[in-house]
């Protein structure tokens, strides 16, 4: 679960949660950036009990002030799940010798610019209207999520891992997320949505809303884009029982289409699907299904190109990405998969 960034980021020993191996020596430096100080946040600190954690430590170094946090172990754990420190610089020692128990460590942290406190942990006491930091790293984070990004979530779930679900904030970006708590609802729907299968679940008392920054003039998020002109490499003419020819034309392609869907045609390679928006639109994510037809026909992963003048096309590589972006995509025909772009896409065309 380690993933470190220079504003936020999550780390955590080898195996975790299962039991942290013997005869462990792992070493991560925090850097932030100058000016700013690192915030750390103690989400699970369970190393086997000995006498001054001679067995497993977690220490922290503190080389600009001078100072040392620990060592830490079951017995003597951290007084505080937040530590604030005075530095832009801290390094992270976990030790283990022979052991027999225990989960390890799990620590997130934060700089000053963003001092809300990164949450991993399943259960929130919160007021209607909560505004949260969460460090980059929660996806991978342990525990369960309940809900789907247009339900919301029921409360028991993990915070920061549902935002990441819903599409508020990248996994690799971390960043800041808006909330409120309103009245539950009878059944949660399990939802696929940015890499992360949220489960079905039954009533609770609130759930979880999640709100996305919009920029005006631009349409409020969530609102769905509507297609001026669908293109594609290519299509299927089917022939029917009867003999009859049935195309899966590009046009088919619209989310909500009754009956079979556009599909490319079979053996094609590097196969495409253009839409065009009609304008120049702010593109916050996409939503994919498959064939509504007898045929279990689906795409289970794709990139993404976007193009202002349809002759010029740009690969999507996310935020700070070298390489194009692939997405994953659907594993059965029946069930929509939501990803969403860090950043948006502005765009006429996108393929």
């Amino acid at each position: 679960h380690t993933l470190l960034t220079p504003h936020s980021g999550t780390l955590s020993s080898k195996n975790y949660p299962g039991t942290y191996p013997n005869h462990t020596a792992c070493r991560w430096r925090l850097r932030a950036p100058p000016g700013t100080s690192l915030l750390l946040a103690f989400g699970d600190v369970d190393l086997e009990p000995s006498e001054h954690c001679a067995r497993s430590s977690l220490l922290l170094a503190d080389p600009q002030a001078g100072t040392a946090y620990g060592p830490y172990c079951r017995n003597a754990g951290p007084t505080t799940p937040l530590l604030v420190t005075n530095s832009s610089t801290v390094t992270v020692l976990f030790n283990s010798t022979s052991h027999r128990s225990g989960r390890g460590l799990l620590l997130s942290y934060a700089t000053s610019q963003h001092p809300g406190r990164g949450e991993h942990h399943p259960r929130m006491q919160r007021p209607i209207w909560a505004v949260v930091y969460c460090p980059a790293g929660c996806k991978d984070i342990d525990g369960d999520i309940w809900g789907n990004p247009s339900q919301g979530y029921r409360d028991t779930s993990v915070l920061c891992k549902a935002a990441v679900h819903a599409g508020v904030i990248a996994d690799e970006l971390g960043g800041q997320v808006t909330l409120s708590r309103e009245k539950g609802i009878t059944l949660y729907e399990s939802a696929f949505a940015n890499g992360l299968h949220s489960k079905r679940g039954s009533l609770s008392e609130k759930r979880l809303i999640f709100h996305k920054a919009c920029r005006l003039p631009l349409p409020a998020c969530g609102d769905t884009l509507e297609v001026a002109a669908f293109n594609a490499s290519s299509w299927w003419h089917e022939l029917d029982a009867l003999g009859q020819d049935r195309a899966w034309v590009a046009e088919r392609a619209a989310l909500a289409t009754a009956g079979h869907s556009w599909a490319a045609k079979p053996g094609s390679k590097a196969a495409w699907l253009e839409l065009d928006l009609g304008t120049r639109r702010n593109i916050t994510g996409i939503v994919t299904k498959g064939s509504s037809e007898q045929y279990d026909y689906y795409v289970t992963s794709y990139r993404v190109s976007s193009s202002r003048d349809g002759k010029n096309w740009r690969p999507y590589r996310g935020s700070g990405g070298q390489e194009d972006k692939v997405f994953e995509g659907n594993a059965n025909r029946h069930g929509e998969v939501s990803n969403a772009f860090f950043p948006p896409i502005v765009a006429r065309y996108i393929r």
